[in-house]
């Protein structure tokens, strides 16, 4: 069965979180200045679009986006969808995940947001400390949404982002879930091999099951 593409792509003006830098691109070389070919020097952070959050992004501790088990981020999944009502995710969700899960993304009103324009908006649906605890409760090890963030805290203490990775969860943020109907997929998820990285901006697909 063909791949959805869900990963965010990356251009200059793309959606980034506040505070995180901006993607830019420069031409170096270009074929119609007379050069033999094109290269472009490109400029981003290390979770800019669709990425993978590391245990190191909060634990100077923890591994690496190089380190991380490639397993934990590649096979069968579920795609949980959240009622368009919902302003965060919360206990109830966790409901529909089928039980010896280990990969779950989370489907909200965001991503028909992000299907007509790709701005940042402050309002994003995001996960609940209860509800993060419930995902490792139910052994999920891999939790990703269609927001720049799992959680949206004004306290900036982040409970969501420590809860998952300090109880052994992956992080992926940044996805773009408009095609991919609620359902059992298999998840194919390979972050940039950056050295120490605290952030692995990735390519993600997904295929029916």
């Amino acid at each position: 069965m063909p791949r959805i593409d869900v990963s965010m792509p990356l251009f200059v003006g793309m959606p980034s979180f506040p505070g995180d830098p901006s993607f830019t691109s420069a031409p170096v070389d270009r074929i119609d200045r007379g050069q033999a070919y094109n290269l472009s020097l490109l400029g981003f952070g290390s979770h800019a679009g669709t990425h993978v959050d590391p245990p190191v992004h909060f634990d100077p501790r923890g591994v690496g986006i190089d380190r991380v088990d490639l397993e934990r981020l590649n096979g069968p999944c579920q795609v949980i969808g959240v009622p368009d009502d919902r302003l965060e995710v919360g206990a109830a969700e966790l409901g529909r995940i089928p039980p010896g899960t280990e990969r779950v993304l989370f489907r909200t009103r965001n991503s028909a947001r992000w299907a007509r324009t790709l701005d940042f908006f402050e309002d994003y649906v995001a996960l609940s400390a209860a509800a993060a605890q419930g995902l490792l409760d139910r052994g999920v090890r891999l939790v990703g949404i269609d927001a720049l963030s799992v959680e949206r805290d004004p306290t900036g203490r982040f409970p969501v982002h420590h809860r998952l990775l300090g109880g052994g969860a992956l992080i992926l943020e940044g996805l773009l879930l408009a095609e991919a109907p609620p359902g059992a997929y298999d998840l194919a998820c390979l972050p940039l091999r950056l050295r120490d990285g605290d952030g692995g901006p990735a390519r993600v697909t997904l295929t029916p099951r």
